[in-house]
């Protein structure tokens, strides 16, 4: 068989794990498996933790689906307050960003179809690693490399 023809089985423990500040990011799937279709990722966010600045994707969409807690999710000008159970899936061109203002974390799996979105956390991770700050200007210019820009309109 092929690697492709390989299935890919990531344990509870398991998985590559990114941490920035108060959020955890676990790759689950970084699309080695799904020929770079679907990158999955869970992201864990301590009580009272702000998200990215407000940003679009321009080549995937981005899914999240709350496990636990509950997660406030910014769409342009509208909020949505997202306790388990929800789903909130995010076009190519939507302005968007999440936080936990609550007590409790907040668990969330991420998707990114296609997995243009997974390196993105490496190199935050990289940056840190090197000794470099993540500042809202570092995190924009990360982004950039994968056809993902600042909603500056919504900023």
């Amino acid at each position: 068989m092929s690697a492709t023809n390989q299935p890919s089985v990531v344990g509870p423990e398991e998985g590559e794990s990114v941490h920035l500040g108060g959020t955890r990011i676990r790759i689950l799937e970084d699309g080695s498996t799904t020929d770079h279709r679907l990158g999955i990722g869970e992201i864990t966010i301590a009580p009272h933790t702000e998200g990215p600045p407000q940003h679009r994707h321009a080549q995937h969409d981005e899914g999240f689906y709350v496990v636990s807690g509950t997660v406030r999710f910014t769409v342009g000008e509208t909020t949505y307050e997202a306790p388990a159970g929800t789903l909130a899936m995010i076009p190519p061109g939507a302005p968007h960003t999440f936080a936990n203002p609550g007590d409790e974390p907040a668990v969330l799996l991420n998707t990114f179809t296609p997995d243009l979105y997974v390196q993105y956390f490496r190199d935050l991770r990289d940056m840190i690693a090197e000794g470099r700050k993540v500042t809202p200007e570092a995190t924009v210019a990360v982004m950039s490399r994968y056809a993902t820009v600042p909603a500056t309109d919504f900023a």
